[in-house]
């Protein structure tokens, strides 16, 4: 994710901290400095926020170690100040295997809220229920309350979030991934709703996760579809036949011709007829802006280029772009380059399909 600082690895998988939440803990700071005008009172303050988001790192932490135990692998975590977001390369689409995916995040909460419960009964440190608020009480008992406060939140029902996939998983055994997904979105759509009024009523925070709720119920919802328009359709199916090369000694300036006199964004290169790379449109901006028009495309193209046969499943091969981060491929054909298989192209053919199939169904 953009604007993100790397904090490290956590049993193998990066960990990134958004700029924004920087701001978050110097606002927080500020505040508890304005509340409280005590040096030692604005550092605990902020260590607490720390520690609370080192819950939200393990709470992603759980939903990546269940989904390893599954095959699939966590691109990475990052804190935001909205909490935590684990970037898996797929979701499981068997609906238990997704069933406890979204529930170990969760269960990791309660662990954490089990153990500090433990903690404070054998040590006495609670503290009269009535003395505590956000900023003032025991620290581990705040931290307790908060991680069951994560646990309710997160399990309500509103898709992207964990109640809201664990609603899909189990809608799935009975209704289909695609109908799931559907119901979930709306409910998840109908909750962001209900989170924005309550915002503007009691608090502001409110309407930004109701807005990024909304808009992720809206994109998981547009993933399914577009996974389910793919089944049964091979590479052929949705690759471009009609492309443009280069060759590795091709000067940049020949690409800027080939970029302005067509619709084609990325170039493959080719070396003795095979693809050794990619020529990527921001990658030709990038050198043109660094004054290299003369230099060949060898220099500026992106040769962590993936292919695919065009009888490879139109599906898989999409999950393998979206893995990549790669929007074009080219496609061979008994080892030759026969396409372009690019995400622009395929989200056209689906257009189409699906303006055939409404039009199929119209007819008497």
């Amino acid at each position: 994710m953009k604007w993100s600082i790397k904090l490290g690895k956590l049993l193998g998988i990066d960990v990134y901290l958004h700029f924004t939440f920087l701001l978050l803990l110097a606002f927080l700071g500020f505040t508890c400095w304005r509340a409280t005008q005590n040096v030692a009172a604005t550092l605990q303050g902020v260590a607490f926020i720390v520690a609370l988001f080192g819950c939200v790192v393990l709470h992603e932490l759980g939903h990546a170690l269940m989904a390893r135990r599954y095959g699939i692998k966590t691109r990475d975590i990052t804190l935001l100040p909205i909490g935590g977001i684990a970037r898996l390369e797929k979701m499981p689409e068997k609906p238990m295997q997704e069933f406890w995916v979204a529930v170990a995040g969760p269960a990791v909460n309660v662990a954490i809220a089990a153990v500090l419960f433990v903690g404070l009964a054998v040590t006495g440190g609670f503290t009269p229920p009535e003395e505590i608020t956000v900023t003032s009480g025991s620290f581990w008992q705040r931290l307790m309350v908060l991680n069951i406060f994560l646990v309710a939140f997160n399990l309500l029902p509103a898709f992207p979030m964990d109640g809201g996939r664990i609603l899909r998983a189990l809608l799935s055994t009975r209704l289909g991934r695609r109908r799931a997904t559907a119901i979930a979105a709306n409910v998840g759509q109908g909750m962001a709703i209900l989170f924005v009024i309550v915002g503007f009523l009691y608090n502001p925070f409110l309407i930004f996760i109701g807005i990024f709720v909304y808009l992720g119920a809206q994109a998981e919802a547009g993933s399914v579809e577009m996974q389910s328009a793919l089944e049964g359709l091979r590479v052929r199916d949705a690759m471009m036949t009609r492309f443009r090369t280069l060759a590795t000694q091709d000067p940049l300036a020949k690409a800027v011709q080939e970029l302005l006199a067509g619709s084609q964004q990325d170039f493959p290169v080719l070396e003795n007829d095979q693809p050794v790379g990619i020529l990527r449109r921001n990658d030709l901006v990038k050198a043109l802006s660094e004054g290299r028009r003369e230099a060949v495309v060898t220099e500026a193209m992106c040769r962590d280029c993936e292919t695919v046969d065009e009888a490879a499943p139109l599906k898989g091969a999409v999950e393998a772009m979206h893995a990549r981060q790669c929007a074009t491929i080219p496609v061979l054909a008994g080892g030759r380059m026969v396409g372009l298989l690019t995400l622009e192209n395929i989200s056209e053919m689906i257009m189409v399909n699906a303006a055939m199939k409404t039009n199929d169904a119209a007819r008497p």
